[in-house]
């Protein structure tokens, strides 16, 4: 660039300096501009959003104005609704005491973790020895179970092994509507230990029933006494499903069935203490306990659930 191109300016400290080029000159002053709007912009935004709320906002502000006022109400209701509860629970627990012998199944009876409060006052040694005690117990045990395993998986994977009767006989069932299971049990009748030969599911007046495998009914019985309309059904293997206290039978003597095909209802004929279905398994003519065959209906929560339940309830309902 020549000498004539250059431009001066005469500055306050009486000093000669290089003027900005034109281009130079308007760069600056965009950048100025832009960086102004932006602040000004900022600024408005900002004195808007605190000054100007949206109907959104107004209306939140609104509703938390209305809980204000809501909640010290609210608190007084939820404590008495709190009492009820547990009153309710104590009251169910009384019936469940007198009707099956037992208390009232949790929400979740295996999951309950009400069992580690008192561990703080238990001495570390003993905690320890009874673990290591329990480890050599189980220890002890794993190559039977392995055993076990290894002969139940072989006999399943077998073509020719016959599979016993494995689905429910009802369906949406949760283990609070599980009753007793085989053994003995109190009779609500007589008021005395017998033998319990089947499982009880305690569902209400009329809900469906359904076979438990394929078979074929061998008989069906109506009678207002004892196990009152009752349907058997016979399965390949030499096993036996029968069904009782029916209010309504759909099959005959002699039918072929499917397994989940509907059969009947739920009733409380015969000697019933109230509506429910009693459930027999039987292997060569030995009555069997039924839970031990629904495992494959369920999921290994609601079945670990269930057997406890089963076997805690001491009262069967016929």
């Amino acid at each position: 660039m020549s000498n004539s191109d250059r431009r001066y300016s005469f500055g306050a400290d009486f000093q000669f300096r290089e003027s900005d080029k034109p281009y130079q000159r308007v760069l600056r002053f965009l950048l100025i501009v832009l960086v102004t709007a932006f602040v000004v912009t900022v600024v408005l935004y900002s004195i808007f959003a605190i000054a100007v709320n949206t109907d959104v906002e107004g209306r939140l502000k609104r509703e938390n104005k209305m809980y204000e006022k809501l909640y010290p109400q609210l608190l007084p209701q939820q404590k008495l609704l709190e009492d009820g509860i547990a009153g309710l629970q104590l009251k169910d627990n009384d019936v469940y005491r007198e009707v099956f012998h037992a208390n009232a199944p949790a929400v979740d009876p295996i999951n309950s973790l009400s069992f580690l409060n008192g561990n703080d006052t238990v001495p570390e040694t003993k905690i320890v020895a009874y673990t290591a005690m329990k480890i050599e117990t189980v220890s002890a045990g794993i190559g039977d179970i392995e055993r076990s395993f290894r002969k139940a998986l072989l006999r399943a994977a077998n073509p020719s092994t016959v599979m016993p009767p494995m689905d429910l006989p009802v369906k949406g069932i949760s283990f609070s509507q599980v009753g007793a299971s085989k053994g003995l049990k109190m009779n609500p009748f007589f008021k005395a230990y017998v033998e319990h030969e089947g499982l009880d599911f305690i569902l209400s007046q009329g809900e469906p029933v359904f076979s438990a495998g394929d078979g074929k009914v061998s008989l069906v019985e109506q009678s207002n006494k004892g196990h009152g309309n009752r349907i058997t059904i016979t399965h390949k293997g030499g096993y036996v499903t029968r069904y009782s206290h029916l209010s309504t039978m759909r099959v005959k003597q002699g039918q072929n069935v499917r397994r989940g095909e509907r059969i009947g209802a739920v009733g409380m004929t015969g000697s019933s203490f109230a509506p429910h279905l009693h459930y027999e398994v039987l292997y060569g003519g030995t009555p069997l306990d039924p839970i031990n065959y629904i495992f494959g209906s369920v999921t290994p929560e609601e079945y670990t659930n269930m057997l406890y339940v089963a076997a805690a309830t001491q009262q069967s309902m016929d």
